[in-house]
């Protein structure tokens, strides 16, 4: 139970203490050691009715206790407001929802893009510093100095904490998405579910900014692609779309990632989350309508100008049945160093029955494959040629 509660609440009470007293090591402290008592407590005395509001409460206290304990901030004390009521008082609905505040501050450009994540995680999803570590595959005392870094340069130059200004909104709310969808893309690759944890962020986001159809956009896009997630290894072997066993995905989440956007669209999103999302959720039709997947990636490739989503736009072409147009389209883009390049175009060219050509192409694909998915769906590929 009291995992749970962390879960749900450990980014809020942070936020709550960061911007009560400006430093994050102190917030950080000061909420470890409110979850600490609960723990002792809750078992034995039973959780309160406002566990959010308790743990707030509690971390402010201790943290006004601490600085009072330390001389070099004595003179400092007379700043901080007196708590104004007990544990046992204070009323959940006083407490300010501070996380869009400390997201906006985490996801800063000042900071380095690496740290930008590694706070985010910690934060605002509450993840132990190891696990992040075991996550994005670097050693815990390189995830510890990110860290540290991320929250030095946040006080040595004084950025702020709070929502940026109305004409600076939109592209600082761009940056919190891109990191958000960073830590989603990162996948599956530790013991954390990554992918999970950035629905969990963009859950947050939704709730604090539900009229930012980008926003809504993201969070479907999330959540109709990790529906899909149990689907697409069978072992160590990689499952095309066509292939994957229906069965195992989460038909639940893709209701839940369609009305989220539902509500995206509703809101005037016309943006690339908006649009990935539509594509991802065409993808999970029964029956996919690839000439209207192909106009969405058309529609992508405006808004974003990357030669990727184009990549795309051509696999949709060849699903529609136009497997020529779609090599044509391919074969002006400029990926020669991008795996997905290479496989793509063995894969038209293998439908054209140009098979030495295909052949070519799947071998320089498999000289880029890293992972051992990727080698083994390869070489099968080319086995079967």
């Amino acid at each position: 139970m009291l995992d749970d509660v962390f879960r749900d609440e450990w980014g809020r009470v942070l936020a709550s203490l960061v911007g009560f007293i400006g430093d994050f090591d102190k917030a950080e402290d000061a909420v470890q050691e409110a979850f600490a008592i609960a723990a002792e407590r809750w078992p034995s005395a039973g959780m309160p009715d406002n566990p959010g509001a308790w743990l707030v409460t509690t971390a402010r206290n201790r943290a006004i206790d601490r600085i009072r304990r330390e001389r070099t901030l004595a003179e400092k004390i007379h700043l901080l407001p007196p708590p104004e009521a007990t544990v046992d008082e204070i009323d959940d609905s006083v407490i300010k929802d501070e996380r869009l505040e400390l997201i906006f501050t985490c996801c800063h450009p000042a900071l380095p893009l690496e740290g930008q994540v590694a706070l985010t995680l910690r934060a605002l999803g509450g993840l132990e510093t190891a696990e992040i570590a075991r996550a994005f595959l670097v050693s815990e005392e390189t995830m510890k100095r990110r860290l540290s870094r991320a929250k030095t340069k946040i006080k040595a130059t004084g950025i702020p904490f709070s929502v940026p200004d109305a004409h600076r909104l939109p592209e600082r709310l761009d940056a919190v998405l891109a990191v958000v969808y960073l830590i989603y893309n990162e996948g599956y690759r530790g013991r954390v579910d990554l992918g999970a944890e950035a629905i969990r962020l963009g859950q947050v986001l939704t709730a604090l900014i539900p009229d930012e159809p980008e926003a809504q956009g993201l969070l479907a896009l999330m959540m109709l692609h990790h529906a899909r997630r149990h689907a697409r290894f069978s072992g160590e072997d990689l499952v095309l779309l066509d292939d994957q066993d229906r069965s195992l995905w989460d038909m639940r989440q893709i209701s839940a990632g369609r009305a989220v956007l539902d509500k995206a669209i509703a809101l005037g999103g016309r943006g690339a989350y908006v649009v990935r999302a539509a594509i991802a959720s065409l993808q999970t039709s029964e029956h996919v309508d690839w000439p209207q997947v192909a106009t969405l990636y058309r529609r992508l490739a405006e808004l974003t100008g990357s030669p990727v989503v184009e990549l795309n736009r051509a696999v949709a072409l060849a699903q529609a049945g136009d497997p020529a147009t779609a090599l044509l389209a391919v074969d002006r883009l400029d990926l020669d160093g991008y795996l997905y390049f290479h496989s793509t175009r063995g894969e038209l060219l293998r439908r054209l029955g140009r098979d030495d050509e295909a052949r070519a192409a799947y071998r320089r694909a498999l000289d880029l494959a890293t992972s051992t998915p990727e080698k083994r769906f390869l070489t099968r590929r080319l086995e079967n040629l």
